[in-house]
This record gives C-alpha cells, structure tokens and sequence, in this order.
C-alpha cells in the first residue's frame, strides 16, 4: 500500500513539475516589437517594450537617397500608432503635405509632419539589400535590421506577448 502511495506521489509530483516547465515555456509575459518572417508567426526577432513605449524606423530612401524617420508608439491596445515622419526630400514617394488634422512643419531644411494618428495592427517591410540600412532607434540607440534579419527578407512587424520559448528562438536586438 505505501508503494502504491508512492508511487501516485511521484507521478503527480512529475506532471506538476512537467506542468510549471511548459506553463513558463509557453505562457506569453513579455511585451515585445517581434519581427515575423513574413506572415509565418516565426520570429527572427524581436526588441522588449515597455506599456505605451516609443520606437523609430530610420532609412535611407532609394531614389532621393536621404534619411526618413518614421515615429511610432504603443497603443493601450498594443496597435502601432504612427506620430511623425520627417524626411529631407519631395521627391517620389514623400508627401507633398500633412493630410487633415495633421501638422507640417519645415525645420533646419527637413520636413516633419506631425500629430499623426495612423494606428496599425501591424505593418510589413522588406529589410534593404542595397541602401535602405533600415535601421531600429530606440531610447536613442540605434540597431541596424541588417545585422539579425537577413536583407531583402519580408518581415511583419507588430506587437504581442511573447513567451520563454519565442524569447529563445528569436534575437534580442538589444543585444546584437
């Protein structure tokens, strides 16, 4: 009979411990910008936000070959909000002008356009190959794409709780 008691014992202490381990692998805590290969949901990588953070997209535009930067926010709802672009160029591709309820601004020969609300669930990129540089800032830090996603990779950006196990197979971009 205590054999018995035992074993039952030790199975149940196997399941509950089997249980903690996949309950941390599986169970999503962290909030994070993850960077989808394509629309597969397998990450390549990804950068740790904190609630409502703020992230910059910095690239070099391939006909006028000047720097745009991209302004973005976390909304409560974990959604993309776009609140500012600022370019040096009108050439192709570039606005002419804000659109209603938006701001234009032209400081030091760039121009901005601000109080954006454009919110986006997720957005797609294609990584540069030749000259683009995407390049990730954040908290005045910048991370070139290029150096943890292959260039010329579709990728799709957006917000989510990643878990222990996501963390694992993706790249902090912090730390490449």
């Amino acid at each position: 009979m205590k054999d018995v008691l035992r074993f039952r014992r030790t199975i149940l202490l196997i399941l509950l411990i089997a249980l903690i381990i996949s309950s941390l692998l599986f169970l999503p805590f962290k909030q994070a910008l993850v960077f989808e290969y394509q629309n597969t949901g397998k990450i390549l990588a990804y950068l740790p936000l904190k609630k409502q953070d703020t992230f910059q997209i910095k690239y070099t535009h391939s006909i006028h070959l000047t720097n745009v930067i991209e302004s973005y926010s976390i909304t409560k709802e974990n959604e993309i909000k776009q609140y500012e672009l600022m370019y040096e160029d009108f050439a192709i591709g570039m606005p002419a002008n804000a659109a209603e309820g938006e701001v234009f601004e032209e400081k030091d020969g760039k121009y901005y356009i601000k109080n954006m609300k454009r919110i986006f669930p997720s957005f797609d990129l294609r990584v540069g190959k030749v000259r683009a540089n995407h390049t990730i800032i954040y908290h005045k830090k910048e991370f070139p794409l290029s150096k943890t996603i292959e260039p010329g990779t579709w990728i799709r950006i957006h917000v989510k709780k990643v878990n222990l196990l996501e963390i694992m197979r993706g790249v902090n971009i912090l730390e490449s």
